[in-house]
């Protein structure tokens, strides 16, 4: 007994399959990391868009302050004429910008390669320029050292938590504003900043006196 057949002499039967549009798989991963990038773009080119003439200069000069951690060198050096205390916190400080400016800059940025945004496509106003750096965009190095020391000198010295905390957030925000970095990067500057205060300041307790032990136990801990 054959099968029926249509006119055109196809088979046609319980077992063949109705046809219909295909319909191609996403690939989950590579879909979210595709609407993340199109929401980084979106928040960059929102920034670029938005005339702020008072900040622009002021936002620039804090960028460009900012290279080669010259500021939280610069705090370092304040702190070290201090005293006891403030001396550690400068040396857990600077080597928490150490370990977090070699993880984004030795590390992150060759992983990723993401390029530099267009500034120009972007239309940033010329008054927020800051020379483009030729690495690659992802993470901020600028703002996982800004990140780095703020956490570590705040953990030593309480005090100095919100203000370099400001500052901090202050230059990541600077490097979306001038146009060199898109806000994801500086996000996850922001993370890497914060792993690197985490292991500068577990090396220093596991390194310094009981009393710097006893001072790192009762300061407030990192986030999660």
């Amino acid at each position: 007994m054959t099968e029926p057949t249509n006119a055109d002499g196809d088979t046609t039967g319980p077992l063949t399959p109705a046809a219909g549009p295909v319909r191609p798989r996403r690939r989950a991963p590579a879909a979210v990391l595709g609407d993340l990038r199109a929401v980084d773009g979106a928040l960059y080119a929102a920034v670029a868009a938005t005339p702020t003439p008072t900040l622009d200069r002021a936002l620039r000069r804090l960028s460009h302050a900012a290279d080669h951690s010259k500021i939280w060198l610069g705090i370092a050096t304040a702190l070290a004429l201090g005293g006891a205390r403030p001396r550690r916190a400068a040396v857990v400080g600077v080597g928490a910008v150490a370990v977090a400016s070699a993880c984004a800059n030795l590390l992150g940025k060759r992983l990723v390669r993401r390029s530099r945004p267009d500034r120009e496509a972007a239309r940033v106003t010329v008054d927020r320029h800051v020379p483009m750096p030729t690495s690659a965009s992802f993470p901020s190095g600028h703002t996982a050292s800004a990140v780095a020391f703020a956490t570590a000198v705040g953990v030593v010295l309480p005090a100095a938590a919100v203000p370099l905390g400001v500052l901090a957030g202050a230059v990541g925000y600077s490097r979306v504003h001038t146009g060199v970095h898109y806000p994801g990067d500086v996000a996850a500057g922001a993370v890497v900043g914060i792993a690197g205060a985490a292991v500068a300041l577990t090396a220093a307790a596991a390194a310094s006196s009981p009393d710097f032990r006893t001072a790192y136990s009762a300061a407030p801990s990192l986030p999660s």
